[in-house]
């Protein structure tokens, strides 16, 4: 059997000593070192030439991403975390998979069954690390986002998000009929969706224009919008003018 070499990247001590554990149960995986901080973690990829990465993406001295950019290739990574408004980053990087501390040995499992069977270049997720720690409009508009549903944390396409509210604390996305809420602000959600397809109608909703069913003015001309769920939004003024012009 071909072992594979893993390294974990990580300042909390539980967490190193928990994916210490599940590395060990895994007969494939052959530790061979673990850092504390991103300084120790860019210094450990470089010399060990690791096959597979558990990074954790917020470290003293330099975070996760600083890391990848850093490195001329990067070798599969799984990102983990305790903070799960880290999942947009984590997959604007093509992370293989994304642990929310804490995790289980079977959640573990999947995630090293996605990396060993993941072909991505090294260089191409290099790249992605610079794009991303260059701002948001070096990096594009979102594909896709990771939300959490009864313990499984999973990725939703943005084209099938048909709208998102929020309130102080999360966004709840809704997706071919379902709900999930994220730890994230509108505000930064709005800013990496595609402008062509999403718009804010108000401060707190985002509709996605291809699922919107009708509009219709209320007696002070801002337009009621339904959704094809049935969802009814109320459009603010600069929102329901910006909506009129652009109708025929």
């Amino acid at each position: 059997m071909t072992m594979i070499r893993t390294l974990i990247c990580e300042d909390e001590p539980l967490a190193r000593e928990t994916l210490r554990d599940f590395i060990a149960a895994r007969p494939e995986l052959a530790l061979v070192g673990e850092a504390c901080d991103g300084a120790q973690a860019l210094k450990l990829i470089q010399q060990l030439q690791p096959a597979l990465v558990f990074m954790d993406i917020q470290m003293p001295e330099l975070t996760g991403l600083q890391v990848l950019a850093q490195l001329p290739a990067v070798p599969p990574l799984i990102f983990t975390t305790a903070y799960d408004q880290h999942a947009v980053a984590a997959f604007e990087l093509n992370a293989l998979d994304y642990l929310l501390k804490p995790f289980t040995q079977q959640r573990f499992d999947l995630a090293v069954d996605r990396a060993l069977a993941d072909a991505t270049p090294g260089d191409e997720r290099r790249q992605q690390a610079q794009e991303a720690l260059g701002g948001s409009n070096n990096s594009g508009p979102l594909q896709r986002i990771l939300v959490r549903d009864r313990g499984r944390i999973f990725p939703v396409q943005t084209a099938d998000i048909e709208h998102l509210r929020s309130d102080l604390k999360y966004t709840q996305i809704t997706a071919r009929g379902q709900s999930y809420l994220v730890r994230m602000a509108l505000s930064e959600l709005e800013s990496r969706l595609d402008p062509a397809r999403f718009l804010r109608v108000h401060r707190n909703a985002i509709v996605n224009l291809d699922f919107v069913d009708s509009m219709k003015p209320d007696d002070q001309s801002q337009l009621r919008i339904r959704m094809r769920d049935g969802t009814e939004l109320l459009a603010n003024r600069e929102a329901s003018k910006l909506l009129r012009d652009q109708s025929l």
